[in-house]
């Protein structure tokens, strides 16, 4: 247990207390959760839609600002993967599996069930539903990734400092500050925040392969089988983190990018083809001319329109904000040698893009079901709704298999790296946690899923998540500041040697 950090023993002392609140009473944990996120939703929905604009703004600036050439590193050192090998891996660690489970669900739900302004079934509620899947799986969420991955990555490889997020924030609180107990907790923020996150997309992911098995072969769909589904996903995933970043996690993050592009291909192949590339353009079209209206939003003489923001809107940036210092930590290990124009570009827009087209092909071959009256899709649980979208297609068992697997490897990719975060945010910034950290790590966030999906199911998922999210928001704020103020002093810096060193060869 070399190098632990008191940051291990708070955050799992946390973890295992909210666990442990989860067994001993379930339904009061549910009703606390319930209550905190009201008010949070209510009292500070504007917060959450102007920081993650500001946040995105602040991402696009830096791609042309006189900061874009410094690199995430030493001058001399290069890229440790190749463009594919990262695009995969931070892919899969940045949406993983909740891109699975939501590119059918979400386009049906605003479409059929809840839609966002329209009225459900009319072909405006129809034709925003891919809209407003976009702006809550665009770069909105990738500029949250993307700023703290940068500023990780910056401190770290550029600046030398320990992989830390309070080592992020010296420049603004000092080095004493952050290696005494305002840092821990800082740290431990992070990973509360990191695993109830992830707690909360594993959770997601063993309802789905759970639903999945019950409509292929009949498994029974109860707590007890999503359980059984942890518990030997935890095995994998831990085996996979065990492994080592340039194993585990490379190969699977690789073979499940193909897998999920062959599954892409094949339902746009067999699907409503033309109208799935018709319904992308439009919805592109209305993405980027309503761009600024959705990311405003927030309805404020409209209490039904406000909850609909309440329940997925705010929800969606909560859920990036508590992924962030877990994603963040894990972007900003694979990036190093990129310059921060490479790196924001990279980031920002290809996953963007990958996610649209991801939405656009389930989505609308979901959509074309309903509209044709041939299946009711949003009659089915959100867990179940690709699957039963599947079935009405050639081939449709063959892909259903295909995505239980792709679910699987994300579930297990998507955990792996987490373990591995973790271990770094517990063990000082180490590069190469222990193994003995990292499988503690897996067990605490199986555990979390455990509970949160037995006390309350997608509600208390998204409770959980909103409430880690709140205080850790703040700390992403400062993180972008702390960046800019060290960056520009570079900048500065640099600008004053060369005109010093133009001066003596001048006189020379």
């Amino acid at each position: 247990m070399k190098n632990i950090s008191f940051v291990f023993w708070y955050g799992l002392v946390i973890c295992a207390l909210v666990v442990t609140w989860g067994v001993v009473d379930p339904s009061n944990l549910q009703t606390v959760t319930s209550k905190v996120t009201t008010f949070l939703s209510n009292r500070f929905g504007w917060y959450y839609l102007l920081i993650i604009v500001l946040m995105l703004a602040f991402c696009v600036y830096l791609i042309f600002s006189r900061f874009n050439k410094i690199k995430l590193g030493k001058e001399d050192d290069q890229p440790d993967f190749n463009l594919p090998t990262w695009f995969a891996m931070l892919f899969s660690a940045g949406m993983g599996m909740g891109l699975v489970f939501w590119t059918t669900a979400e386009p049906i739900s605003h479409a059929f069930k809840s839609s966002p302004v329209a009225e459900e079934g009319s072909s405006q509620a129809i034709k925003q539903s891919l809209q407003f899947s976009f702006f809550h799986w665009g770069i909105h969420a990738w500029a949250v990734y993307a700023l703290v991955a940068l500023v990780l990555a910056y401190f770290k490889f550029h600046k030398n400092y320990p992989g830390l997020v309070s080592a992020t924030l010296i420049p603004v609180f000092g080095e004493k500050s952050m290696k005494g107990k305002a840092g821990q907790l800082i740290d431990t923020l992070a990973v509360v925040a990191t695993v109830v996150g992830v707690a909360a997309t594993l959770g997601f992911g063993s309802a789905q392969i759970n639903e999945g098995l019950a409509f292929l072969f009949g498994t029974p769909s109860n707590y007890g089988t999503q359980l059984i589904i942890l518990i030997i996903s935890t095995a994998l995933f831990i085996t996979s983190a065990w492994s080592g970043l340039n194993k585990g996690i490379k190969y699977l993050s690789n073979i499940n990018m193909v897998l999920g592009f062959l599954l892409m291909l094949l339902l746009l192949i067999v699907g409503p083809t033309l109208y799935i590339l018709n319904m992308f353009t439009d919805s592109i079209g209305g993405y980027i001319t309503n761009f600024f209206q959705m990311s405003f939003r927030i309805a404020p003489l409209n209490q039904e329109n406000r909850t609909w923001i309440n329940n997925w809107t705010i929800f969606y940036w909560a859920w990036w904000i508590s992924w962030s210092p877990f994603v963040g930590i894990f972007i900003a290990r694979i990036s190093r040698g990129r310059t921060i124009k490479e790196f924001m570009l990279g980031v920002l827009f290809v996953p963007a893009i990958v996610c649209f087209i991801f939405f656009a092909v389930f989505g609308v071959s979901a959509l074309d079901l309903q509209q044709k009256g041939i299946e009711a899709i949003s009659e089915f649980p959100m867990e179940t709704a690709t699957f039963a979208t599947l079935q009405h297609y050639p081939l449709g068992t063959l892909m259903s298999f295909v995505t239980i697997f792709v679910i699987a490897i994300f579930f297990i990719t998507s955990a792996d790296s987490a373990t591995f975060v973790l271990g770094m945010l517990s063990t000082s910034g180490s590069l190469n946690p222990a193994g003995i950290v990292k499988i503690l790590w897996g067990l605490a966030l199986s555990a979390m899923a455990a509970i949160i999906v037995y006390f309350g199911g997608t509600q208390g998922l998204q409770n959980v998540l909103i409430i880690a999210a709140f205080p850790f928001s703040f700390v992403v704020l400062l993180m972008g500041y702390s960046f800019y103020r060290a960056a520009n002093q570079e900048v500065v810096s640099k600008k004053k040697k060369n005109r010093k060193s133009h001066k003596i060869s001048k006189v020379e």
